[in-house]
């Protein structure tokens, strides 16, 4: 069952910049999907159009429908889409700094009743992330860039979303680091019945965890696949992955050809 339906819509910033042009997706219940694309590509603006915070930006959706769980959703305030669990991890660590990482956890539980399960959801973050179990005390200011990462999305698990939009959690960390993180996301999914719509650059990490992805070009989705046929797709793998087909790396300047398809979802 799709969870989430993002059905031709257009988004405008200033009431004079198109930034999407009938941008269409899907999410089905259950599954990690990713938004891959360059930057500029409407990656982000397409989570804010979901979590109602492109208000806050002057941006409005001006056609189409979103509709969560068969309601549309794309008018509300974003506290009202967040209570209808709908949570977005915002790009770049956005932490409450000057509070401590208990803090940060409890104040995202605002929907939660009872001190009980509030302490039961933040002992669930700390099983996924002891590292900040360990520095519970600790000013989130002061945390590593890791740390901090782990935190806001800490921060959403205490929201106990149905569907959690992640945007670029690799963003600035390392190698290491950012193969942990995705591993943690992907248990979250698994072991949580999080539906989770990931906006990555790093095309080649988002697929391996995934069910389902979409390429995002100038506002518009250009091709979308399971991620097994995205993975094969040799125009994927020179444009997205920057592989040939043996598998050494390319530079898209050297593209030649990219076949672009759109599927509009009806």
């Amino acid at each position: 069952m799709a969870l989430l339906k993002v059905n031709n819509i257009e988004v405008i910033y200033n009431d004079v910049i198109l930034v999407l042009k009938g941008m269409s997706l899907e999410v089905k219940e259950g599954q990690i999907v990713s938004l891959l694309g360059a930057n500029g590509a409407g990656k982000t603006t397409t989570l804010k159009a979901i979590s109602g915070l492109l208000k806050t930006e002057e941006g409005e959706v001006t056609d189409g429908v979103i509709e969560f769980e068969n309601e549309a959703i794309h008018r509300l305030e974003p506290e009202a889409i967040v209570r209808r669990g709908i949570f977005q991890v915002m790009e770049g660590r956005r932490v409450f700094e000057d509070l401590t990482v208990e803090e940060n956890l409890i104040v995202a539980a605002h929907l939660q009743t009872g001190r009980k399960k509030i302490k039961e959801l933040e002992e669930l973050v700390y099983t996924y992330f002891p590292r900040i179990k360990e520095r519970s005390n600790s000013l989130a200011g002061y945390l590593s860039g890791g740390e901090q990462q782990m935190l806001v999305i800490g921060r959403a698990l205490m929201a106990q979303p149905k569907l959690m939009l992640l945007d670029e959690p690799s963003l600035g960390l390392s190698p290491l680091l950012v193969g942990e993180i995705f591993h943690i996301i992907k248990q979250i999914n698994e072991e949580q019945q999080t539906t989770i719509l990931l906006v990555e650059q790093n095309a080649r990490l988002a697929l391996t965890i995934s069910d389902y992805g979409y390429i995002m070009e100038n506002g518009r989705i250009v091709l979308d696949d399971t991620v097994e046929r995205l993975r094969d797709n040799e125009d994927v793998k020179r444009f997205y992955l920057g592989l040939t087909e043996v598998g050494t790396k390319r530079s898209y300047r050297d593209v030649k050809h990219y076949k672009r398809r759109k599927r509009w979802l009806t």
